[in-house]
């Protein structure tokens, strides 16, 4: 790969290049360094950020910046339909993911022995929930097994620094499906694809599309693609991607493991996938009890978490981890911030942030963990074009009650109407966004009763009332724990 001044992109040293970075959030402030400190010519577009060349397309080209690009890379925010990027194909301008020019810019792993070991191999991990959390067990059961190795790409570190520092051994990438959308020429050395649900539809104009984005991940895997057994997109993804030869597909499922599989028999983690007698025998990995640290009020590890552990078992295996490894990095994962967190206890009711559940099929999965008829759910926000008609038939046995917040509440209220009149349902108003939360955990508090959960698992983006879906936890956990404040 040489020293970053010798580096080529599209055939040629990066020195000599003109690149536009459209977006300067993370990912494009990382392209933009690396770039940078390659020779290349950066030209920014960004028209919330001061720092940016250009605040849009038609101030780019009237400048002239994109008739002399050679590149576009480009931020998840910006959509396939965005002028600058619809211009700069139109013109033969090749336009990447982050990801992609992380692909390209990859450097060989330092060695104590001198030897060549090349660019560390990435385990890739897409899907429309449970991407984070995959990734973060991932790492830590790579950790375990000795690896350098770093959760990198949607999770937080940038992909681009993480493949050009040679003192990583593997990389746990978490890809959503806008990266994948401009991501051309990754190999992964595995991949796996959680589930696919409706999400991000108005981003990539059809559910097709939003699916074709997701199975890019398997595009050029070299040992093993990971499949969701219960998912029919997520095996017909795998069966229609071009691997290497001699790669592995291999199923997770909670029931006992088919040749073929990772599953769990009687609470024993079971790997048939991988195992040298897999035909005939299974190896164990781990037991559900190495995710008591996850498991919700109720002391249960909900289902769709040992779902996420099966997959990132697989991986690591497909890495070649041994299985001791992935019981111990089980053990030593933590769980995130707004995942499924108790944050606080009042009168026998407990709290639990889930503001990461941003969709439907992120909230099924949440809520389908407590017992039937013991949550107060708080739900609603920006429904993006969502509809709710499944996940209220899904989980409506789940509900005592309902408490709407955000200002798109006519979705959820009247899939609540349709399928589950005889929960009652209170809606807050939307007016002063500073009071919210506080209002809506008022009203759950009322409504709940002992032993039963307020559940924040908002089945909607946070945009409209709040900066993040991380603020709007944070906003929930500080009203559950002023309840138990005197005067509050």
């Amino acid at each position: 790969m040489g020293t970053p001044s010798e580096t080529r992109l599209l055939g040629r040293p990066v020195g000599g290049l003109t690149v536009v970075v459209a977006g300067l959030g993370v990912s494009g402030r990382a392209a933009r360094t690396v770039l940078a400190e390659r020779g290349a010519r950066v030209v920014t577009v960004d028209a919330s950020d001061p720092e940016a060349d250009h605040v849009d397309a038609a101030a780019l080209d009237a400048a002239g910046g994109l008739d002399g690009a050679d590149l576009v890379v480009v931020s998840p925010g910006w959509r396939p339909t965005d002028a600058l990027l619809v211009q700069a194909l139109s013109r033969g301008v090749p336009v990447w993911s982050e990801v992609e020019l992380a692909w390209q810019l990859r450097v060989p792993r330092t060695s104590v022995d001198g030897t060549d070991r090349g660019p560390a191999p990435w385990l890739a991990v897409t899907g429309t929930n449970g991407k984070t959390t995959t990734v973060g067990m991932l790492e830590q059961i790579l950790l375990a097994a000795g690896e350098r190795a770093l959760a990198v790409g949607n999770v937080g570190t940038p992909v681009v620094l993480a493949a050009t520092d040679p003192e990583l051994d593997v990389l746990a990438v978490e890809l959503s499906s806008f990266q994948l959308h401009f991501t051309h020429t990754m190999a992964a050395e595995a991949a796996a694809v959680l589930n696919v649900a409706d999400d991000h539809l108005d981003w990539h104009g059809s559910r097709v599309a939003y699916e074709d984005a997701k199975g890019r991940v398997f595009a050029n895997v070299v040992r093993a693609c990971v499949y969701n057994a219960a998912d029919r997109t997520t095996e017909r993804l795998v069966r229609e991607a071009d691997v290497a030869d001699g790669a592995l597909a291999v199923g997770f499922t909670l029931g006992a493991p088919a040749l073929g599989h990772v599953g769990v028999v009687d609470g024993v983690l079971v790997d048939r996938g991988f195992a040298a007698r897999r035909h005939t025998h299974g190896v164990e990995l781990a037991t559900v009890a190495d995710l008591a640290q996850l498991a919700g009020p109720d002391g249960h590890v909900p289902a769709h978490v040992v779902s996420n552990a099966l997959a990132a078992a697989a991986l690591s295996l497909a890495h070649g981890v041994p299985p001791t490894a992935v019981s111990a990095g089980l053990r030593a994962y933590a769980p995130g911030a707004h995942r499924i967190q108790t944050v606080a206890r009042v009168a026998d009711v407990a709290y639990v942030d889930d503001s990461k559940a941003t969709n439907a099929h992120a909230a099924a999965a949440s809520l389908a963990g407590f017992a039937p008829g013991t949550v107060v759910w708080i739900a609603g926000g920006l429904a993006k074009g969502a509809t709710f008609d499944d996940l209220v038939l899904a989980v409506r046995d789940r509900l005592r009650a309902v408490v709407l917040i955000g200002v798109d509440q006519a979705p959820l209220r009247d899939a609540l109407e349709r399928h589950a009149p005889e929960v009652p349902v209170v809606a807050t108003d939307p007016g002063d966004t500073g009071t919210v939360m506080t209002r809506a955990v008022r009203r759950a508090e009322q409504l709940a009763q002992p032993g039963d959960t307020v559940l924040l698992a908002p089945a909607c983006a946070s945009m409209d009332q709040f900066r993040s879906y991380a603020e709007r936890g944070e906003s929930f956990a500080a009203a559950a724990r002023d309840l138990t404040t005197p005067g509050s």
